[in-house]
Order: C-alpha cells, then structure tokens, then sequence
C-alpha cells in the first residue's frame, strides 16, 4: 500500500547501542550541525509541550479534497468527555497513491487544509532506508550500482521488503550522496508548506550489520542525525528525533521534539525524558498496548500519547487520543 511502519527496537538492543557511544569531539559535520541549529532557532516552529497529535501516514480516498487527510478528526480521549481535535499532523510528504493515482504529488492541499484548522503538520521524510516507490528512487539505485553496490543494504524487514537500509557510512561518499537526497526530499517540505520534519529509520546504529547489512558506529549516527537536523532548520522548519533512544540525551539540544513509537511496550520511555524536562514535546504512539495500560503513565510523564492499530497501518482511524 504505499507507506511502511517501523519495527520497534527492542530493549536489549538499545541498552547494547549505549554503551557503544564513543565520546570525543564531533566531526566537522556534526560540529556545523549544532552551530546551525542555533543560528536558525529564532525562525523555527516549535510545538507546545502538550499538543495532541494525529499520526496520519496512508490516506483515505474519501478526503481526496485534502490529500487523503481527515484533517477534521475529533475523537473522544481515554479520559472521555468531548471529542478533541490534534493540533498537530504528521503525514506523508506526498499524497498516497491509493489517492493521488500516483506517488509524487506533494501533499499541499492537506498542508493548506490544516493551516486553515489552525494545526501544524509535519512532513514524513524516510532519511536511513531506501523505498522504491518513491519518485527519486532511481536515484539511489543508479549511485548504487556506480559506487560498488555501496549504498543499499538487507531489505528493512520481511515486512517491508520494498525498502532497503542506507548505509550512512561515507568511505565511498555515501553519507554525502544522501544528505545532498535529503536536502532535495525537505526543500520539497518547504515548498508544500509543512512547519516541520520527521526523519525516519534513523538508528541503524543500534540494529547492527546482522540486520541492516552496514556497520555504523553511534559517532557515525550521531553525525548524520546532526547533519539532518541542521538540514531542516536552515529550511526554517522545525525537526523530530524519530526513536534512537539511545542517543536522545546526546541529541535532543539539536532536535526539536520527539517522535516515538512503542516505548511503553518496551519500557523504555525513560530516556525521552530529557526532552520534557527541555520543554520539548514527546509525541508517541502505542500499536500493540491498549490506552488503559498505558495513557496514565503516558500523562505523568508529559508524552502527547496516541493509540493507533495493532497491525501498524496508519489510517486516519482507529485513532485514539490519551486526552
């Protein structure tokens, strides 16, 4: 169908992945990184640290008029009382094929849409593997094939077997050719008028060679997650750490919030902590955990928690708010 879900990382891993992060000083990349950050914060938007969000990747043929988007949802929370409405949406960067026809129209009229509910979205942009349904795919392949087979890695999963790991290594120049890629996928962000960014599969670290085919150290992560968040606020938009929990105290003064999925079926949210304590939001996502089990812990800790299906598919419903 189009768009793809990512596997959680499992605890084990994540406790393996932090004790491999090498200290020392940032590479020339990284260090150019966080002074960007900080030239450009004054432009950026940022979301309050309580702001319910809407986790719309697949669109529904019966809101074509908004990109797929049901950019009208209200739904009753796990508290109940009225229905509410997110401020926030994270969607796809293009129109879903299922309704567009296509998959390279850029989703403006959902952007337009839900400026005029007065909500922000943010632009779904996968930045660690490779998707072949994506219109600059042929790209990829062909620096690929003429850089020794240097760039595409295993398939993601048995599930997702239409995308391939990048390896963000830069011994042949690979992290160059997909930083220069990135830059073309946010200048489209930009241009459909998105106010945010989230970069997906960016923790290829923590997974290992056995699974993405690649060894990337978490210097070599830290500098390309660094890279992307420069990225997106030289652009003026705003930037999301997608999981990599591992390395979320290290970078969270480089992003702007959190994007999450699954932390409290693998008890592991504690290390998001450092972006509520910054006043940075956490907006996350629970697939196989039911909301009773998790939306008291989720408000305690200050997360803007949702409830989407079990089978990862990212409809506009089933949607279930915390609040």
């Amino acid at each position: 169908m189009g768009y793809t879900r990512r596997l959680p990382i499992v605890a084990a891993a994540t406790t393996l992945a932090a004790t491999a992060l090498v200290a020392g000083p940032y590479q020339l990349a990284a260090s150019a990184a966080t002074s960007t950050d900080t030239s450009a914060s004054a432009a950026v938007w940022r979301p309050p640290l309580e702001s319910r969000w809407q986790y719309q990747l697949e669109g529904n043929p019966q809101y074509a008029a908004t990109g797929g988007i049901n950019v009208g949802i209200c739904t009753v929370p796990q508290t109940g009382g009225a229905c509410v409405k997110p401020t926030v949406f994270d969607i796809d960067l293009y129109v879903d094929g299922d309704v567009a026809g296509d998959n390279s129209t850029l989703n403006t009229a959902a952007v337009k849409a839900i400026h005029a509910r007065g909500a922000k979205a943010i632009c779904y942009v996968d930045a660690g593997s490779i998707e072949d349904f994506r219109p600059d795919y042929k790209q990829f392949a062909d620096w690929h094939k003429a850089h020794g087979n240097s760039l595409l890695g295993k398939p993601f999963s048995e599930d997702f077997p239409n995308e391939r790991w990048a390896n963000i290594n830069n011994d042949k120049g690979q992290r160059d050719f997909l930083l220069k890629m990135m830059k073309a996928r946010v200048d489209k962000c930009a241009q459909a008028g998105f106010d945010g960014v989230e970069f997906d599969v960016v923790n290829a670290h923590e997974e290992g060679k056995k699974v993405t085919g690649w060894t990337v150290s978490a210097a070599t992560q830290l500098t390309y997650n660094r890279a992307l968040a420069a990225m997106a606020h030289a652009k003026g938009l705003s930037v999301a750490l997608k999981n990599d929990l591992s390395q979320a105290a290290e970078l969270a003064s480089n992003f702007d919030y959190a994007v999450n999925e699954e932390c409290f079926q693998y008890d592991e949210c504690s290390e998001l902590g450092v972006f509520t304590k910054a006043g940075k939001p956490v907006f996350q996502v629970e697939y196989e955990t039911s909301p009773g089990s998790f939306c008291a812990r989720a408000g305690t800790l200050g997360f803007n928690s949702i409830k989407k299906p079990a089978d990862y598919s990212l409809k506009d419903q089933p949607y279930k708010p915390c609040r």
